[in-house]
């Protein structure tokens, strides 16, 4: 169902644009309130379920994990179609009379969308984030004890450094242990200004040591 999902995804976005440029019915920006909605919804769903998936919203550019930023635009968007609810004039007179609101919207919309940052990465290094040199490992694990996931939880570890660290693909993670003895595994995504933090606690009931690593490639 992924392909016809996402085929009348596109025409349905595709319709509301159109009516919001050429029309002031009340059908399309209704429709593009429930749109921008759900869309956060989802966004908010994906983050529970899959942490590590991006949301796609710009195809592979859209490839970092959905986080509060890519969320934010979403109720921003929302927020901003349910104002054009009340418009008088069509979408065409509104983009070429930008109003102060509108121009501050849009310019919040940039400040949130973490695709600008991964197009100026790809123009600089011309290669994906898992064959990119990333940040050093002190610099990452700067970046996690600033982390609210690294604040709410690091009362339960026996020790502030990690035992164990290591790279796969586009995460740096950190192995520490908590009282109980158990493994608490933070994971930091190693592109963006603020990036990313994911934590698993793995039950030392059970489980064996690996005897050894295995390579993966990207």
């Amino acid at each position: 169902m992924q392909v016809p999902a996402l085929l009348l995804c596109a025409v349905g976005e595709l319709v509301l644009a159109a009516g919001l440029l050429v029309t002031t019915h009340p059908l399309f920006r209704w429709g593009t309130v429930a749109f921008f909605a759900l869309s956060t919804y989802v966004l908010l769903e994906l983050r529970r379920r899959r942490p590590d998936a991006g949301c796609g919203c710009f195809g592979e550019v859209s490839s970092a994990p959905v986080g509060l930023r890519s969320i934010g635009r979403t109720v921003v968007l929302t927020g901003m179609a349910l104002m054009s609810v009340w418009s008088p004039v069509t979408g065409w007179v509104a983009a070429f009379q930008l109003s102060w609101y509108a121009a501050a919207g849009v310019a919040l919309l940039v400040l949130l969308s973490p695709e600008i940052e991964e197009l100026i990465d790809r123009v600089r290094f011309r290669a994906p984030c898992e064959q990119r040199r990333g940040p050093a490992e002190s610099v990452t694990l700067s970046r996690l004890r600033s982390s609210g996931v690294w604040r709410a939880n690091k009362e339960t570890l026996t020790s502030a450094e990690p035992y164990d660290s290591w790279r796969e693909l586009c995460w740096r993670f950190f192995a520490f242990r908590n009282h109980d003895g158990d493994d608490v595994v933070f994971a930091v995504y190693l592109s963006g200004r603020r990036p990313a933090v994911r934590m698993a606690v793995v039950s030392a009931e059970g489980s064996e040591p690996l005897t050894e690593y295995t390579t993966v490639s990207a």
